[in-house]
């Protein structure tokens, strides 16, 4: 299977489900982080956060566990999320089921940096649509400091 990459910024892509090999492939393209955003309950015992924590720091990777459960969109998972990336080298790589929620979590930490519009573009230019967020976006791009 190929990683199916979404670029929602030169630094971070988003992907479907991937697999452990997946993890070797991720590293030999010079992502230097991934951030798993799939619950454990929604993936076979052999996904698990545990393997897939294995495969990255045998690969010399950093990796996070941040799983969003579908409805769960919370500030906490939000700053869950941001806290990861702070101390991630990039380029990161996030995926879920689909990456639909990985391209939220990333959607709600760019919106104090960058402009609306600009992250709903990244995300349609990657085969996300996130204007259902679009209020919840500009209401965190208030926070810009």
């Amino acid at each position: 299977m190929m990683l199916d990459l979404r670029f929602l910024a030169p630094d971070f892509a988003v992907a479907p489900q991937i697999e452990l090999a997946d993890v070797a492939e991720a590293a030999r393209l010079g992502f230097r982080t991934l951030i798993n955003n799939r619950p454990e309950a929604e993936v076979a015992p052999e996904l698990s956060a545990q393997a897939f924590r294995a495969a990255a720091e045998a690969a010399g990777m950093q990796y996070h566990f941040v799983p969003y459960e579908p409805g769960e969109l919370t500030p906490e998972l939000v700053d869950r999320f941001e806290a990861a990336r702070q101390e991630a080298p990039s380029p990161v790589l996030a995926w879920c089921r689909s990456g639909t929620r990985s391209s939220h979590l990333w959607a709600l930490s760019e919106a104090p940096h960058r402009p609306v519009e600009d992250i709903l573009h990244a995300a349609i230019r990657a085969g996300y649509d996130l204007s259902a967020l679009e209020l919840l976006l500009r209401a965190r791009a208030t926070q810009r400091g």
